[in-house]
């Protein structure tokens, strides 16, 4: 399962810094907007303890952990919607994403000029959020004028559409996202279909100084406004990208200097996986300990095609036991000898930290 994020924001936010930090790629971080033309993509593992605590139990000569793709979008300035700054080129290269991880910058520093001069992260995000729901307006407004023409010749499936787009045509008219006015199937469904930029689940990274960081800055009242009720990560980047250059005794040198658990990075990319709405399990052995990745509510068949494709037809049962359990019996085989396995048929809803054994 491919799953990707893009990474959007003003110019000079601190998108690439943390792009480099996630991937430790090389990319162009000068002080000037559109340094980034074409999107750049890293494959980052998903940081998982209960992958390396099983692969220790089962003796694993290899682990496998989960991943996302991070595409570095260059950045968007006031007016992308009508093409300004290759605006057009940088908003297709959104839609192609999962979700958006949109990068605001809390940090002052007057070598590093702001766009428009200011420090104002709420006003930036709805700078963000104004042109994708512009461009997503276009979208709908486009579509809508199709399914009336349809309508008349009594197209099914332009009647049921119609109302819909009215509806979402409406929400944009309105200066909201998409997302607030999703409730039914067939509006997820439709706002998929077109790609609608709004309609994407979004984690906002408010990018702080150290200094902001280490005295323990909180958003103000203003910035939760423009957030929204949405996700979001505090993090510095210039101290991530030292922390994922930095050795693992440095780097808790440097976690316990700023009196924080994990680094930024770490919650991101937890977060993420989070907000797309998605669960780990896992297979372990001698041959590999591995995460496995597939959507809440997913039956066991359709997870198992994560595996191999063929394993949703030719399912018959597995053996399941939650990851924490195993690690308590120390063996599989202990857990076998003790009745603690769960054998499941098709109908088991695969669940977060299930280790399982397919049969087919």
């Amino acid at each position: 399962m491919a799953l990707s994020i893009g990474i959007v924001g003003l110019p000079n936010v601190g998108k690439s810094t943390l792009f480099k930090a996630l991937t430790n790629k090389q990319v162009d971080i000068q002080n000037y907007p559109f340094t980034t033309i074409d999107p750049n993509v890293g494959v980052v593992a998903v940081p998982d303890e209960r992958v390396d605590a099983l692969a220790l139990m089962s003796g694993s000569k290899k682990k496998v952990y989960t991943t996302i793709e991070f595409v570095d979008i260059a950045g968007l300035v006031k007016g992308a919607a009508e093409g300004e700054g290759l605006g057009n080129k940088f908003l297709a290269n959104i839609r192609e994403v999962d979700a958006i991880a949109h990068v605001v910058r809390v940090f002052d520093d007057k070598n590093i000029t702001h766009i428009h001069n200011k420090i104002d992260p709420a006003e930036d995000i709805d700078i963000i959020n104004t042109e994708l729901i512009l461009t997503d307006l276009e979208t709908v407004i486009k579509r809508l004028e199709k399914s009336e023409k349809e309508t008349k010749s009594e197209n099914k499936k332009a009647l049921s559409e119609l109302a819909i787009l009215k509806k979402f045509k409406e929400t944009l008219n309105s200066n909201f996202m998409i997302y607030h006015s999703i409730i039914k199937s067939e509006e997820i469904d439709l706002a998929k279909e077109l790609n609608l930029l709004t309609a994407k689940k979004v984690i906002y990274i408010l990018n702080v100084s150290e200094k902001q960081l280490a005295d323990g800055w909180q958003t103000d009242d203003n910035l939760l406004k423009a957030i929204n009720g949405r996700e979001y990560v505090v993090l510095s980047t210039p101290l991530e990208l030292i922390l994922s250059e930095a050795t693992q005794d440095e780097k808790k040198e440097y976690l316990t200097t700023f009196n924080i658990k994990e680094s930024g990075l770490d919650k991101l990319i937890k977060q993420s996986y989070r907000t797309l709405g998605l669960v780990t399990f896992l297979t372990t052995g001698e041959d590999e300990t591995r995460a496995w990745t597939a959507h809440i509510g997913d039956p066991i068949p359709k997870a198992a095609r994560a595996i191999h494709t063929d394993f949703e037809k030719l399912f018959i049962r597995a053996e399941v036991i939650n990851w924490k359990t195993l690690l308590e019996s120390g063996a599989w085989s202990v857990t076998r000898s003790k009745g603690l396995l769960k054998t499941v048929g098709r109908d088991h809803i695969i669940q977060e930290g299930d280790v399982v054994e397919i049969k087919i």
